[in-house]
Parts: structure tokens; C-alpha cells; sequence
């Protein structure tokens, strides 16, 4: 058996359950412009800095693990090159948005009881193992979140708004 161990970093893209922040941010984006809630964007800890990637990204990066000269034993870092708060993160999305008033409140249920605060990857190894790389850049990955949860609540689904 060809066993390799990964730690992927912070990767997101369409499709990104909403239980992860940027895609919760993204969702109550949508649902606001749609009216469908308050212009009321709430939040956990904005403090946290994280690597982001595309999960395009992160896919191809697996298929490179698997792919290209694969050590039975190794172990590798993955992620992004982009780092920022989750709180930076959140002032892009709501950048992206057509309502141009938006209001960010911390809702103490969406505090993390153990957080991570710092998520910045060295993929140094991987990147020499493979040459992969991340393409796909942080602007693009929040406006195709954005645009993923936009169809999404025009669709006419119901939501809830955590």
C-alpha cells in the first residue's frame, strides 16, 4: 500500500459548505442582496490568519501527490500563497457585493470554542516534490464562492442563515 500523509491548508471554492466562515459569509451576502434577511453579515473570530486556496487547486495538488514519482511514507504541507485575516477576507466579499450597505456583527455562537489562529503553510517540500503550485487567485476564488451562493439563493431554496 502506497501510503502519503497531507495537511491541506484552508481551501475554498463553489460549493463550500456553509459551515466554513467564507462560505457562510458568502451565503448571507446573497441572501442580503436577494433581501431575503437584513443587511446583517454575522460573524465568528475575524482575528484568525489563514493561507487561502482554491479547491481547484487543492484537487489538482492531490492528483500530483498521486501522480508524480509518489513516496510510500512522505508527508506534505498544502496550501495557498494568499494569507489574510478572516475578518480581510470577509471586507472582500463584501467588496464584491451590490449592496453597498452591509453591517458585520460577532454572533457568540459562531466563536469557535478552540481556534487556530494562525495558518500560514511552509509547502516548500511539495512544491519541490511535484512543482505544483496554486493558479487560481484568492479574487477569483471569493467572487466564484460569491457567485456560487448567489445562483444558489436565486434558485429559491430556502437557507438558513448560519
Amino acid at each position: 500500500m502506497n501510503v502519503m500523509v497531507t495537511r491541506m491548508f484552508t481551501h475554498t471554492g463553489p460549493r463550500r459548505g456553509d459551515v466554513f466562515a467564507e462560505s457562510t459569509f458568502a451565503k448571507q451576502i446573497a441572501m442580503i442582496e436577494a433581501e431575503q434577511i437584513p443587511p446583517v453579515v454575522k460573524t465568528g473570530n475575524l482575528d484568525s490568519m489563514r493561507t487561502w486556496s482554491d479547491v481547484r487547486d487543492a484537487v489538482r495538488a492531490y492528483y500530483m501527490l498521486l501522480t508524480v514519482n509518489p513516496i510510500p511514507g512522505e508527508y506534505y504541507n498544502i496550501g495557498g500563497t494568499y494569507s489574510c485575516t478572516v475578518g480581510d477576507m470577509l471586507k472582500h466579499l463584501i467588496s464584491l457585493s451590490t449592496c453597498k450597505e452591509i453591517n458585520v456583527e460577532t454572533d457568540a455562537g459562531r466563536i469557535r470554542p478552540i481556534d487556530a489562529d494562525l495558518q500560514v503553510p511552509d509547502t516548500t517540500k511539495f512544491h519541490k516534490h511535484t512543482g505544483w503550485q496554486p493558479e487560481i487567485p484568492f479574487e477569483k476564488t471569493m467572487q466564484d464562492l460569491l457567485d456560487y451562493w448567489r445562483e444558489q439563493v436565486a434558485s429559491g431554496e430556502q437557507f438558513t442563515t448560519r
